[in-house]
C-alpha cells in the first residue's frame, strides 16, 4: 500500500525525509505531499488547493492508500477520507484531531500580509517540544514556511458519512492515549467519536516525531 504523508502547518515535504527513508528500508512506498502554499511561493493557495494535492496522491496509488496527517493536516487526511472513502484504506492522525464540518481549518495565529507564520518555539514550550534540542529547533524553523490565509482560514467541508467506516489510528505524541480517550468520550472531538474503528497508539515524542523519532514513527506506520 502507498503511504501518503501530509505535513502540518509550516512544514515542507522535506520534513518527512527520514521517515520516508526508514519506510523504504522496511519495504514500504511513502510519498510526502507537496502542499500548495507551503514551500512553492504560492501566496494565493487555498485549503481547496491543498485538498486537491492530497487527492492527487491518493488517486495515483495503484491500490488503496494509507493517508497520514500531522497536526493541523489531520483535517486534510480526514478530508481525503471524506472525498475518497473507497480509495483510502486507513487514516493516521498524528498529534491532533480533525476539524468538524463548517469550521476553519487552522486559524490559530494572526497573519501578516496574508500569511500566517510560525509564531516561535515559546508558543510550544513543554511537552510539545521538550524533546527537540536548540540546534534542531533552529534547523526546523529555518525550513519552515508561512501558510497563506486562504489555507489557514479555509472552511472545512465534510460531505460523505462513509468516512466513518474508514479505519483510523490516532498517534499520541505529547499526550497519552488515556488523555485522548477522555477527550473523545467528553465530546471534544466529535469526528473521532463517530469513527467505527479507531485505534489509539502511543509514541514517546513531542509534537514533531518525524524529526525526533523518525525510526519509531516509521515502524509504527509500517505496522
Amino acid at each position: 500500500m502507498r503511504i501518503v504523508l501530509i505535513g502540518g502547518l509550516w512544514l515542507r515535504p522535506s520534513a518527512w525525509d527520514q521517515v520516508v527513508a526508514e519506510l523504504a528500508a522496511l519495504g514500504h512506498s511513502a510519498v510526502p505531499v507537496a502542499l500548495p502554499g507551503q514551500g512553492d511561493g504560492d501566496v494565493d493557495a487555498t485549503l481547496a488547493d491543498q485538498v486537491t494535492a492530497v487527492l492527487a496522491e491518493v488517486d495515483a496509488s495503484p491500490d488503496r492508500a494509507v493517508v497520514v496527517g500531522h497536526s493541523a493536516a489531520c483535517t486534510l487526511a480526514w478530508l481525503a477520507a471524506d472525498a475518497r472513502p473507497d480509495r483510502v484504506a486507513r487514516v493516521v492522525f498524528i498529534g491532533a484531531f480533525p476539524e468538524e464540518d463548517a469550521q476553519a481549518y487552522a486559524d490559530y495565529f494572526e497573519p501578516v500580509d496574508g500569511l500566517m507564520g510560525f509564531p516561535g518555539w515559546a508558543r510550544f514550550e513543554g511537552p510539545d517540544s521538550d524533546d527537540i534540542s536548540d540546534e534542531l529547533k533552529a534547523a526546523i524553523e529555518q525550513d519552515m514556511v508561512p501558510v497563506p490565509v486562504g489555507v489557514s482560514r479555509g472552511v472545512v467541508h465534510l460531505r460523505d458519512e462513509r468516512r466513518y467506516a474508514v479505519p483510523a489510528v490516532l498517534v499520541c505524541p505529547e499526550f497519552s492515549p488515556e488523555q485522548a480517550r477522555e477527550w473523545i468520550e467528553g465530546g471534544d472531538t466529535p469526528e473521532l467519536a463517530r469513527i467505527d474503528k479507531l485505534d489509539l497508539v502511543d509514541i514517546d515524542s513531542g509534537h514533531w516525531p518525524m524529526y525526533t523519532q523518525p525510526k519509531a514513527l516509521a515502524r509504527l506506520l509500517a505496522r
